[in-house]
């Protein structure tokens, strides 16, 4: 398998930007460590609940996290998560609370990772897909799989212990693959997905099952929800997507065969794009593009060749 990683150096895909944050995994079962830096003046925290944190616009134009310090942070025993240390030594937490907490000055307000992904630092942006990812599997996950007997927070969030028989459990990544087919023409496969609204179309996509490689995985995928044949699979790059908990894994596929037959259960329509049909679908507004923040726009690009027109502009 070849890959297309140096290709996307450009223009990385969303969430995948250098942070510039340490996890310091050494670190989450030193309590008396996580102590202090909790109550160190310069650590920073910020609330997660539901998927959201609270953004805010800077006077320069920018837009960031919502972080305070850790002696104004809300009260919560358990649900308190290290997420990592930066150059200059600020640590860096995130509470999971029912609620985001209100503010003052009326001008943060709540946002998904969909919308402040694109918005935020890479710096930001990496705490918040680490904070929404543990707080995903934190929800998900209280009871024991092997006794059923609840579990406990334990290593500042990264692990969940059964105090009955001893399991612990860690957050849990599915791979998924995702990616772009092309055909000898060079045109592209575009599928809408059932629950989709009209228009909308993206590349394919799919889970990796059990004791399957992930080449496998995107031949097989791309055959039972379009009927399509595959051959030659490149490795892209990939995209830490917790909704809830998967990895995305993007590939540049080459189709050796262009007929097209829909599952009809997970792709309703799918179509061979050429670099001037997508760019008059989009125009016109026929054809809906993927989420800006989704590495599916970024496979479309590199196939297209730059930035993607809007609808209503000219490519």
């Amino acid at each position: 398998m070849t890959t297309w990683t140096d290709r996307t150096a450009d223009r990385p895909v969303s969430l995948t930007a250098p942070s510039g944050i340490d996890r310091a995994a050494h670190h989450r079962l030193d309590e008396a460590w996580l102590a202090a830096a909790w109550s160190h003046p310069t650590t920073r925290v910020f609330v997660v609940s539901g998927g959201q944190v609270l953004i805010d616009e800077t006077p320069d134009g920018s837009t960031e996290l919502v972080m305070i310090p850790s002696f104004e942070a809300p009260l919560t025993e358990a649900h308190r998560y290290f997420l990592g240390t930066d150059d200059d030594g600020v640590s860096y937490f995130a509470l999971q609370k029912d609620s985001l907490p209100g503010r003052m000055d009326q001008q943060a307000r709540p946002a998904g990772l969909r919308e402040a992904g694109l918005l935020l630092s890479p710096r930001d942006a990496g705490l918040m897909v680490h904070a929404v990812a543990l707080e995903n599997w934190q929800r998900l996950h209280r009871f024991c799989s092997r006794c059923g007997e609840r579990t406990v927070i334990a290593a500042a969030g990264h692990i969940r212990r059964c105090q009955a028989c001893g399991a612990e459990h860690y957050p849990r990544t599915d791979p998924a693959v995702i990616m772009l087919v092309t055909d000898d023409q060079d045109r592209a496969l575009l599928g809408r997905q059932v629950h989709w609204p009209e228009g909308r179309f993206s590349t394919l996509a799919g889970f990796v099952e059990p004791g399957e490689s992930i080449e496998t995985s995107v031949r097989r995928e791309v055959w039972e929800e379009a009927g399509v044949m595959v051959g030659d699979v490149e490795y892209v790059a990939s995209q830490p997507w917790p909704f809830p908990s998967s990895l995305m894994l993007g590939f540049m596929a080459t189709a050796t065969s262009s007929e097209i037959n829909v599952d009809g259960e997970e792709i309703s329509e799918a179509r061979w794009f050429s670099r001037e049909d997508l760019r008059a679908a989009f125009e016109s507004g026929e054809v809906l593009p993927p989420y800006g923040i989704s590495i599916a726009a970024r496979l479309i690009e590199l196939w297209y060749g730059k930035p993607l027109p809007k609808p209503g502009t000219v490519g």
